[in-house]
């Protein structure tokens, strides 16, 4: 998943709309909530797989989140830790994740 997305001019006021959206985050009410760790996009099943998202504390499971350039809503996850001691993790990690994919942000 290497397609790059922009912020749209309706984003959030915490977000300029000039400003690139990162790749591997995960984006809600415009502020970055967690990262995506080898994302498998499934168009065909509506729904992307992660092997991981980091870095989650505030990531709201039951709302509505952003992927890229997708809308989506995260509805499994396999565990979630925050005894996770490797470099760079810090907060919780959640594994083994899928998310349903609802549509397309607005470009």
């Amino acid at each position: 998943m290497n397609e790059k997305s922009e912020s749209s001019e309706g984003a959030k006021a915490a977000e300029p709309a000039s400003q690139a959206r990162e790749q591997d985050a995960i984006y809600q009410n415009g502020r970055i909530v967690g990262r995506a760790v080898d994302p498998e996009l499934d168009l065909e099943a509506r729904e992307i797989r992660f092997a991981e998202i980091c870095g989650s504390d505030h990531l709201l499971i039951p709302e509505e989140c952003e992927f890229q350039k997708y809308r989506i809503a995260v509805q499994k996850i396999a565990f979630a830790t925050k005894l996770d001691k490797r470099p760079g993790r810090e907060g919780r990690t959640l594994g083994g994740c899928t998310a349903e994919i609802l549509g397309y942000r607005e470009q």
